[in-house]
């Protein structure tokens, strides 16, 4: 996943197993801790960089947008997202990986890099080379860049956000799981944040939950009453008792 800097043509890049949300997450806070955040980011229409879900009534309502994950996170930082309606249009971009296909792998390969790890360890040595040799001198010397936030700050940003409706007795379900909340919070939606560490917050209002994971789902107990039949006592010596014994046949009164 690679990157290019409109006014200097500077390159930065990192490799991954698959192109999806969480690289994407990853590969752009790298990008902000090396050289900050930038106004604007020119991207294709992937499903990992734009969303294709409907609306939803609250949308339409908040004249809302629906935002894939990524896209959220950028939105958030206060970088514009402008999405290319072809691959020519991120001519720029398209070129740049041509020539890294060629030239970085025959680099590569006469290294023997034979693994993604080694391979990113060689990209920190190779970006430096490359960027002094091809990057251009920019039409402005002010760099519109801003200071990279903090790294906490960073992680809340990049993250898988989902919300959440808060049961009555303090539950959640995500991911086919239940989670039971410890802090005593009058909400009814909390925000599950999977962030790349691999950790897993439950936040509400952009403070942290204490909670823990119910491994067994609780048995409903039985809440119906039984039915008691309330029999009358007689005595042994009941006349009535007497007659059966007797096998009497009582009178029927008409």
């Amino acid at each position: 996943m690679g990157y290019i800097d409109d006014a200097t043509g500077t390159v930065y890049g990192r490799f991954y197993d698959y192109e999806g949300t969480m690289p994407a997450m990853d590969s752009f806070r790298r990008y902000i801790k090396r050289y900050g955040i930038p106004q604007s980011v020119y991207l294709d229409k992937h499903s990992t960089y734009k969303s294709n879900a409907k609306q939803s009534i609250e949308d339409e309502l908040e004249d809302r947008k629906p935002m894939s994950q990524f896209e959220r996170s950028l939105t958030e930082l206060g970088v514009t997202v402008i999405h290319a309606n072809s691959p020519q249009a991120k001519g720029r971009v398209e070129r740049s990986f041509r020539t890294l296909q060629d030239r970085l792998v025959k680099e590569m390969r006469l290294a023997k890099v034979n693994s993604v790890v080694q391979a990113n360890e060689f990209l920190i040595k190779y970006h430096p080379i490359y960027n002094a040799k091809f990057k251009v001198k920019p039409v402005s010397e002010v760099d519109v860049h801003q200071r990279a936030l903090p790294i906490r700050e960073l992680n809340k940003i990049f993250c898988i956000r989902e919300e959440r409706t808060l049961r009555n007795d303090f539950t959640i379900a995500y991911n086919g799981k239940l989670y039971q909340i410890k802090d005593a919070i009058k909400t009814q939606k909390v925000a599950v944040e999977e962030r790349l560490d691999g950790s897993l917050h439950i936040t509400h209002r952009g403070l942290d939950l204490s909670y823990r994971e119910i491994k067994t789902r609780p048995v409903k107990e039985n809440l119906k009453t039984p039915l008691l039949i309330e029999r009358k006592y007689q005595p042994a010596d009941h006349p009535w008792k007497r007659l059966r014994r007797a096998n009497v046949q009582l009178p029927i009164a008409s």
